[in-house]
């Protein structure tokens, strides 16, 4: 008698992590985004082996110098030493070069940390929202409260009714990003709680925490990483009109929106004090942006049908 042959189901192979990374990097957005982010974070964080001086350094003597000029600056230890200002120096004689190179950490520290914190707690209470009927309404008339005040204005609002500082710009910044954050994660938890195995999955009985952990939440992670890119350029912008403005980070902290509010008295003599600060800023919001359209075209299947 012959040997009977049992036939195993072959079952489709899934796409995978290194599918999903080589359908990023095929992105351009992508691709060109995240190298100028990269490129700002290192600077950033080699500002102290890249800069060329302290940054807070001031030399009357090098008051307002092109961009290329040799300059004698005085260093902590009261060393006098020759330089080449590569951007110029400000009204104060501070390299601009130095004062850019460390405004980076600023900016991108505020940016990815109010990305963080608003996605956080946005995604924290849309799922109460939106799986929750009884707390839907409270929550949500909070939101179009908030909603209805433009951001800038809250922001601006709440840095004058406490001390400057860098965690104040942070918190002032977050706080009108959120309603937008729930409102996204709400509507994705209305459209999953309607799905056969979440109702499947209530029916059997599932614990509530488990069942937002392993069936609605998961669905919201895509949206929150695009959203969270839009938050980021939006936070680095606004904290750059605040420090502007003068009632952002303190003076004294390098930022690219302040090194631009000291250098417009002089504007058209010394434009070198607004130019350079100005391009890292417009370079890294519009890298930040074409980073979250290139992931929002990757990550979400109705747009990678139409690429």
């Amino acid at each position: 008698m012959a040997d009977a042959t049992i036939l195993e189901p072959v079952l489709p192979a899934s796409p995978g992590k290194p599918a999903a990374y080589r359908k990023l990097l095929r992105n351009p957005s992508v691709v060109f985004g995240a190298a100028v982010i990269a490129i700002v974070l290192l600077m950033g964080l080699l500002a102290p082996w890249i800069g060329t001086i302290d940054p807070t350094a001031i030399s009357p003597i090098a008051r307002n110098k092109v961009p290329g000029a040799e300059i004698t600056m005085r260093t902590d230890t009261g060393e006098r030493i020759k330089m080449i200002a590569k951007f110029g120096t400000d009204s104060l004689g501070r390299d601009v070069y130095s004062r850019v190179v460390y405004g980076a950490r600023v900016s991108l520290f505020v940016g990815i940390t109010v990305a963080l914190i608003s996605v956080a707690c946005g995604l924290f209470i849309g799922l109460l929202a939106g799986f929750f009927r009884i707390l839907d309404a409270v929550i949500m008339r909070i939101m179009d409260g908030l909603m209805a005040i433009p951001a800038i204005l809250l922001a601006i609002a709440m840095v004058s009714l406490f001390r400057s500082s860098v965690w104040t710009v942070i918190i002032a910044i977050t706080v009108p990003q959120i309603p937008g954050v729930v409102r996204l994660v709400r509507s994705i938890v209305l459209s999953v709680r309607e799905e056969p195995y979440v109702e499947a999955a209530v029916t059997l009985g599932t614990s509530t925490p488990k069942l937002l952990w392993r069936h609605v939440l998961p669905n919201t992670i895509a949206p929150m990483i695009v959203q969270g890119t839009f938050i980021c350029a939006s936070a680095i912008l606004i904290e750059a009109i605040l420090s502007f403005l003068g009632i952002g980070v303190p003076p004294e902290v390098p930022t690219w929106g302040n090194i631009m509010a000291e250098g417009r008295q002089v504007f058209s003599l010394y434009p070198h004090n607004i130019i350079y600060p100005g391009v890292c800023l417009a370079f890294t919001i519009l890298a930040v942006n074409v980073l979250g359209d290139g992931l929002r075209d990757t990550l979400d299947p109705k747009m990678a049908k139409r690429v």
